[in-house]
């Protein structure tokens, strides 16, 4: 299948699972009192998103049940034991926490957008931010008590989602840190990316898995398919940020370079001896030319260094789709095979 084959079949597959999803999101995190409070917390959910990690949560639990995709009511859904469980509330809830994460996040760099709308400490304000990130941090756990899964699966999946924020928060710790260093080794930032980024699209396969009752062996392969999966998706940014043009980009091509941002690219440069920290003469992304971003390339190609970072995002995707043999051969576990080649060949 070729790229736009399976970009094409990844978005359908997502928009038909996004407007289920938006339709949870209005139903399980409804407006409340305070009403301020309550409309910064709905306020990065309304503005949109793909709704990739639900996707993969919702395709897991079709592949788990071997039936075939949108067949099965996702609020009273088989488990292996034949028992009924809502997956879409599972689903809802790790939205719900990557929308947590980005709003913490947004407040930490003072970014001005998110989602093509103003970032939610600057529609309203950081006080009421934080509190709107507090929120969903705490229902998110409120929502996934109500699967009626098995009172032992239950409280795994809950175990799973609460490592899976505090690993979050390491990874953001350790990306902050890294800012502060003179040296970050490629390991180093492996390891962010994973705990970062990558642990939440592991608990998304896994948490259906979990609350369905499927045994230890395939819950972790799942995760596996998540972590390197999810991985694969930040290395490919940090790709794209250097060889997409800024119009589709959507921001300007090359801007890591100039916050000195480390990236799996920088990190092999600077080993081939590179001095990345000088590659371009900017002090802002605005003041960047494209020649300037076209001669760094250049460097940077030469070093080998892009080429090492696109392949280390190609190995781990084909290792992500391996970990997916503990499936039943469907077209669900097609879809999730696709979603993995999806995140390191998107369009923009």
């Amino acid at each position: 299948m070729t790229p736009d084959a399976t970009e094409k079949r990844v978005l359908e597959a997502i928009r038909e699972r996004r407007e289920l999803v938006n339709d949870a999101l209005d139903e399980d995190v409804p407006m409340a009192e305070p009403e301020r409070l309550y409309e910064a917390t709905r306020y990065l959910l309304k503005a949109g998103g793909k709704r990739l990690r639900p996707t993969v949560s919702l395709l897991t639990a079709e592949s788990l049940a071997d039936v075939e995709p949108m067949s099965e009511d996702y609020r009273a859904f088989p488990t292996l034991a034949g028992d009924a469980i809502d997956v879409l509330v599972a689903a809802v809830s790790i939205e719900v926490i990557q929308s947590f994460t980005l709003i913490h996040d947004d407040i930490m760099d003072d970014d001005d957008l998110r989602r093509g709308v103003p970032a939610v400490h600057k529609e309203y304000d950081t006080s009421t931010a934080i509190l709107a990130g507090d929120t969903l941090y705490a229902k998110a756990f409120e929502l996934l008590t109500k699967t009626g899964a098995d009172p032992a699966d239950g409280l795994e999946a809950v175990r799973r989602l609460a490592t899976t924020c505090t690993q979050i928060c390491e990874g953001q710790a350790l990306d902050i840190e890294f800012e502060r260093r003179t040296e970050v080794l490629p390991d180093e930032y492996l390891q962010m990316v994973e705990l970062k980024t990558a642990v939440l699209y592991g608990t998304a396969a896994a948490v259906p898995a979990v609350i369905m009752g499927a045994d230890d062996e395939v819950v972790e392969a799942l995760y596996q398919y998540g972590i390197e999966s999810g991985s694969a998706f930040q290395i490919q940014d940090d790709v794209l940020d250097l060889t997409v043009p800024s119009d589709q980009l959507g921001k300007q091509r090359g801007s890591d370079l100039v916050e000195n941002k480390e990236t799996i690219i920088s990190l092999h440069a600077r080993q081939q001896g590179i001095d990345v920290d000088d590659l371009v003469d900017a002090e802002t992304a605005e003041e960047l030319t494209e020649d300037a971003v076209e001669a760094a390339v250049a460097e940077l190609n030469e070093a080998g260094s892009i080429d090492y970072a696109r392949e280390m995002a190609e190995d781990l995707t084909e290792q992500a789709k391996s970990r997916l043999d503990v499936l039943p051969d469907n077209e669900a576990r097609d879809l999730l095979c696709d979603i993995a080649d999806y995140l390191i060949t998107r369009g923009y």
